[in-house]
C-alpha cells in the first residue's frame, strides 16, 4: 500500500497572522469584542484484523472560529475556507448575526487585567512523528500477540493512532493561547468463542507521548484475558448487595459529577447538586483532585480559552463539594469567581471543562475490600445508561462476575444496577488501584450496597 507520510504543518507565524486577519476584519465589520482561534490537526489511524489491513484513516485539517460581541449580544460562526474573501465575508455575516441575537447579560470577554499568561511547558508535544507504516506494524504486533493467548480462537482486531494538533487563539482583551499537541493511541479488540458462544472484550492505552504508552503485550493480554472470562455468563439472581465497579466503568460516577457541578448546569437549575456546594456528599475519607498541571498529561492546562489561570485544587475534599466549575459566564451568573474552566471551541461560545480529574486512592486494595463485604457483583463492562440529572436517579446494565471473598466466580451479562446518585455517593469507597493515565481517573469503587435486577 503506497501511503503519504508526509505533512507539511503550518508554522505558528502563518496561524497567528491567520487569528490576527481574522480579529481585524472583526473590528472593521463592526465587533466591540471579538476572538478567534484557529486550530490545524493531522490524525492517521490504521486497524488489522487476521493480518490485514481493514481500515486506514487519514485526515488533515484548518479550521477557523469566530465569536463577536456588540453590547450584550454574541454570534459565533466557523468555517474551513481561510481565504482572504472568506474570511471578510465570515467577518460580516457572524457581526450581522450578532445585532440580531437575542440579549445575554452574561457573555463578554474578561477584562484585560484579568487575562494571564504563562510560557511553562507541560510536555504535551511528542517530537517523535509516527508515520502510516508505523502504526500497520504496530497494530499487526497488536493482533498477533493476541491470538497467541489460549483461548483467543479467532482473529482480533487491532488498531494504533496518532494525531498531531495545533491551536492559535486571540482575542481582543489581549489573550493569545498557542500549543502544539500530540496523542498516540493502541487497542486490541479480542474474540473468544467455546460451544458455539462467543465473548469479544478490548482493551486500550493512549498517551501524549509514545514511550508512555502500555506495551502492546500488555493491551493484548488484557483484551484477551477479559473476553476468555466472560465465557458463559449469563443473566443471574438480583436483590440488594455489593457491587465493585472496575476503573473502566467507576469513572462514569466521576463524570456524572462533573457534569452536576458545572456551573452552567447549577445557574439553569438542571443540577441534582445545585444547592449541595459546602455540604457533605462522600464519606469523610473521600478525595476527588484536579491537577491541571501534570506533565504530559492529556487534559493538562495552564490557562483555560478566556484567560484565567487553571490551580490545582480539591473538588471534593474529606467528602466535601467545594466549587463549582466556572466559565466566566456561569461565574457572572451566580456572582462568583471563574474558576479556570473556560473551554472555547470552534465557532462556539466558551463551554465548561475539567482538566486531569482523579479520585485519591484508597487504603486498601479491592481483594481486601471484597473480603470485607463477602460476597457481590464486580462491574466489567456498562451499558445503556440512563441518568435524570436534575434527581441524580441512574440505572445502566452491566455485565461482570460474581465474587465470594477474594475470588471471582461466575460471570453474568444482562442485569441492572439502579440508585440515586447522593445515596451512592454517601457510602462508595475507593479501593487503592489507581492508576493516572487519562484525563479523568479513578480506582475501583465500591458501593456496598446497590440494587441489583437480574432473574
Amino acid at each position: 500500500m503506497d501511503i503519504q507520510n508526509k505533512f507539511d504543518a503550518p508554522t505558528p507565524a502563518s496561524l497567528d497572522k491567520t487569528v490576527k486577519d481574522m480579529l481585524h476584519l472583526a473590528k472593521q465589520a463592526g465587533a466591540k469584542q471579538a476572538e478567534a482561534m484557529v486550530v490545524a490537526s493531522r490524525n492517521i489511524s490504521v486497524s488489522v484484523r487476521d493480518g490485514e489491513i481493514e481500515e486506514v484513516e487519514s485526515s488533515e485539517s484548518q479550521d477557523l472560529g469566530l465569536r463577536v460581541i456588540i453590547g450584550q449580544q454574541q454570534a459565533c460562526v466557523s468555517t474551513s475556507d481561510l481565504s482572504p474573501a472568506s474570511l471578510e465575508k465570515m467577518a460580516e455575516r457572524v457581526c450581522a448575526m450578532a445585532k440580531e441575537a437575542p440579549d445575554d447579560p452574561y457573555c463578554g470577554l474578561a477584562d484585560p487585567d484579568q487575562v494571564q499568561t504563562s510560557d511553562r511547558d507541560l510536555k504535551k508535544f511528542d517530537p517523535t512523528i509516527t508515520d502510516m507504516q508505523q502504526l500497520v506494524e504496530r497494530a499487526k504486533e497488536g493482533e498477533a500477540a493476541a491470538l497467541t493467548i489460549a483461548g483467543i480462537n479467532l482473529p482480533a482486531t487491532a488498531s494504533a493512532s496518532f494525531s498531531l494538533g495545533s491551536v492559535c487563539h486571540r482575542a481582543s482583551n489581549g489573550l493569545y493561547r498557542y500549543s502544539t499537541n500530540s496523542f498516540h493511541g493502541q487497542s486490541v479488540l479480542a474474540f473468544a468463542e467455546k460451544n458455539g458462544a462467543m465473548e469479544r472484550d478490548w482493551a486500550q492505552s493512549g498517551a501524549c507521548w509514545l514511550e508512555d504508552l502500555r506495551s502492546i503485550q500488555d493491551i493484548a493480554d488484557e483484551a484477551a484475558n477479559r473476553a476468555i472470562s466472560r465465557l458463559g455468563a449469563k443473566k443471574g439472581p438480583g436483590g440488594t448487595m455489593a457491587v465493585m465497579f472496575e476503573p473502566r466503568t467507576a469513572r462514569t460516577f466521576i463524570n456524572m459529577l462533573l457534569g452536576a457541578i458545572s456551573g452552567s448546569s447549577v445557574a439553569r437549575g438542571v443540577s441534582f447538586l445545585k444547592d449541595k456546594k459546602g455540604q457533605q456528599l462522600f464519606a469523610n475519607s473521600f478525595n476527588i483532585i484536579e491537577d491541571p498541571h501534570r506533565l504530559r498529561g492529556s487534559g493538562s492546562s495552564l490557562i483555560d480559552s478566556e484567560g484565567f489561570l487553571r490551580k490545582p485544587a480539591a473538588i471534593i475534599e474529606n467528602g466535601k463539594l467545594n466549587s463549582w466549575l466556572h466559565n466566566l459566564s456561569s461565574a457572572r451568573q451566580l456572582e462568583e469567581t471563574p474558576t479556570g474552566h473556560g473551554a472555547t471551541g470552534i465557532g462556539s461560545p466558551p463551554g465548561i471543562r475539567s482538566t486531569n480529574v482523579y479520585v485519591a486512592a484508597g487504603s486498601k486494595s479491592p481483594t481486601e475490600l471484597m473480603l470485607e463485604v463477602g460476597k457481590g457483583l464486580i462491574v466489567t463492562d456498562a451499558f445503556g445508561s440512563s441518568f435524570n440529572s436534575g434527581t441524580g436517579d441512574w440505572s445502566v446494565g452491566v455485565a461482570g462476575f460474581y465474587f465470594e471473598g477474594a475470588n471471582r466466580t461466575k460471570p453474568f451479562s444482562e442485569m441492572t444496577v439502579a440508585g440515586n446518585m447522593l445515596d451512592i455517593f454517601k457510602i462508595m469507597v475507593p479501593a487503592s488501584d489507581l492508576k493516572l493515565e487519562q484525563s479523568v481517573e479513578t480506582p475501583s469503587l465500591l458501593v456496598p450496597e446497590l440494587a441489583v435486577a437480574g432473574q
